[in-house]
């Protein structure tokens, strides 16, 4: 596993729709984990994960089973926020994602610092698997 926390994490921009806000005209905050939703999705798709594959041939699945945020600052109607992702732990059954959320740009405020743990699941069973060590290969923690 590669081990450099200098590369840039995956980033996936996202514009914030009249819809998203709330009656103050701001990012009412749940929406802020669909948008982390959103780049978790994005960011397996370029490891090459095949969600779909996994769940309808091999019968295996994602769970979310922790989630964290701290909002330090408002996203409002129109603004472009750009969201990552980063693997900053794997465990036997289990994955820590790193997920911050910026306005306009990695270089841009700060709204968003949180992240979630994910587990690797057989979908029958619901039971733990170990997570397949080719998901992250080369992906740096």
């Amino acid at each position: 596993m590669v081990t450099d926390t200098n590369v840039a994490p995956f980033s996936w921009p996202i514009r914030v729709y009249y819809e998203d806000t709330d009656a103050q005209g701001v990012v009412y905050y749940a929406n802020y984990f669909r948008y982390m939703e959103r780049a978790r999705m994005e960011w397996l798709r370029a490891l090459g994960v095949d969600q779909s594959r996994l769940l309808n041939e091999e019968r295996r699945m994602f769970v979310v089973t922790e989630t964290r945020a701290e909002f330090l600052a408002p996203a409002k109607f129109n603004d472009q926020v750009v969201v990552t992702a980063r693997l900053s732990g794997l465990a036997r059954a289990t994955f820590d994602i790193e997920q911050n959320i910026y306005l306009h740009s990695l270089e841009g405020t700060p709204l968003v610092r949180g992240g979630v743990k994910v587990a690797f699941l057989n979908a029958d069973t619901l039971r733990p698997l170990r997570v397949p060590a080719e998901f992250f290969e080369g992906t740096p923690i």
